[in-house]
């Protein structure tokens, strides 16, 4: 009778011991196929990140904040950042009321006020205007003055037309 009380204890230890494997042995598959399925999203996450800092790179490439040689103009007026003055320069020709003189178009649901800027380089700049329901795109060339006055000259100029 004891000998039969060892052998059914012995056969429900290795019974235990049995499942205990098997089911460590899922659990690890599984945290393996975590692992690598985690591994993968961060190859990708970081394949996202290098491409976004390579259009990052890409869109700055015309910027007079990266363009040395055109900030090298700027030395002599001792302006912290030139990009900032020249567009809120820019932004005062906004004040004025009725439309902005350096668009040339007449505003068709209010007045056209320009709205974003972008400093090309030391002469030219890009903007965007609008009167709330029509836009359009300017190309404006400037030039800064040592007494850090601006004069702006109109380029060219584009109104998208709606299709509604």
């Amino acid at each position: 009778m004891k000998s039969r009380i060892f052998l059914y204890l012995f056969v429900f230890t290795a019974l235990i011991c049995l499942y205990q494997f098997v089911s460590t042995n899922n659990l690890q598959k599984a945290m393996n196929s975590d692992v690598e399925t985690l591994k993968t999203e961060v190859q990708e996450l970081k394949d996202s990140l290098q491409n976004a800092q390579l259009k990052i790179l890409d869109i700055q490439y015309f910027s007079l904040e990266n363009n040395d040689d055109a900030l090298a103009y700027y030395d002599h007026l001792n302006l912290k950042n030139p990009v900032r003055y020249i567009e809120d320069k820019l932004l005062e020709t906004n004040e004025k009321s009725g439309d902005n003189p350096l668009i040339p178009y007449a505003g068709m649901e209010s007045d056209f006020k320009i709205n974003k800027i972008k400093v090309l380089n030391h002469k030219w700049i890009l903007a965007d205007f609008s009167d709330g329901k029509y836009w359009g795109d300017l190309v404006i060339q400037y030039e800064l003055k040592d007494d850090l006055s601006v004069d702006f000259t109109l380029l060219d100029h584009l109104l998208y037309t709606r299709s509604d």
